[in-house]
């Protein structure tokens, strides 16, 4: 086994372990599980990197595509600079790294793709439906909360909410069952279709339907941590490409969430994760 696949396990399982700390850090009020309450403090009004439910009993922070809808919810009386702030410093600083080390959601993904069925490979048709959460984003996070007063994509679509809050609450208030609709009904159709689609295609929610991918993948070119290619090592051999999962057409574009797949397989070790770096010359 050579030097750089041995070099890439072990960033993928310092990665998976990234994921599952900030899995457990974000949702880490414990008491909520057992009690079925919501997590009520300071904290909460702190925005998460990562898409993790508002609503889950045992969340800490807040989801940035959840704060984002509110704070839009009542521009007309305030400009929300805290929620705006947040999630554009989060883009800035890291960019899509968020995606690949500190999403939960994005770990559930990973984890539904272990399951031994065989795959639909990327291909051209993968990297157009990829544009399908840029109108996520702008349809049901932007235009459904300003013009229709309510938070579209956390309302009609999003599968962490329904995962992280909505069975948990249900299962655990006996109010709640009573209350169970259409719309309920609804989301846990889309849930499930969602993580079936992440059995088959690797990160499905990611790569199609996240609005928070989608507003992070702006920053690929600006993040203060990037996917840098040393350009005098590089061999143009395109292996980096192929073997991506993710609909890339080059390594640290709109599509990478640093997985370190490319790295992996890169013969002459020359992908890596660099702070305040582009392409090197």
């Amino acid at each position: 086994m050579g030097i750089q696949k041995v070099t890439g396990m072990m960033k993928q399982k310092i990665r998976h372990l990234t994921q599952c700390v900030y899995a457990v850090l974000y949702n880490c009020h414990i008491t909520g599980f057992i009690k079925g309450e919501i997590y009520q403090g300071n904290n909460k009004g702190v925005c998460v990197p990562g898409l993790n439910c508002y609503s889950c009993p045992g969340a800490i922070g807040a989801c940035p595509i959840g704060s984002v809808q509110n704070a839009l919810l009542s521009s007309k009386y305030r400009v929300p600079y805290y929620a705006l702030g947040m999630i554009l410093l989060f883009g800035i600083l890291l960019g899509r790294l968020i995606c690949g080390f500190l999403c939960p959601f994005g770990l559930l993904q990973e984890v539904l793709a272990w399951i031994p069925v065989k795959k639909i490979k990327k291909s051209r048709v993968t990297y157009y439906l990829s544009y399908l959460k840029y109108v996520i984003l702008v349809v049901f996070c932007v235009l459904i909360p300003l013009l229709f007063q309510t938070p579209g994509f956390c309302k009609y679509i999003c599968p962490a909410g329904t995962l992280e809050g909505g069975i948990p609450l249900v299962l655990l208030g006996d109010g709640l069952r009573s209350l169970i609709g259409k719309l309920f009904t609804m989301k846990m159709t889309f849930l499930v279709l969602i993580l079936v689609g992440c059995i088959f295609l690797h990160r499905f929610f990611c790569r199609f339907l996240c609005p928070l991918g989608a507003f992070y993948s702006f920053f690929h070119k600006v993040a203060v941590v990037r996917m840098v290619v040393d350009e005098s090592k590089c061999n143009g051999c395109g292996r980096c490409v192929r073997e991506c999962p993710m609909d890339i057409r080059q390594v640290g574009d709109r599509e990478c969430v640093y997985c370190m797949k490319c790295s992996e397989h890169c013969a002459q070790c020359a992908i890596s994760v660099n702070v305040l770096q582009g392409k090197k010359d």
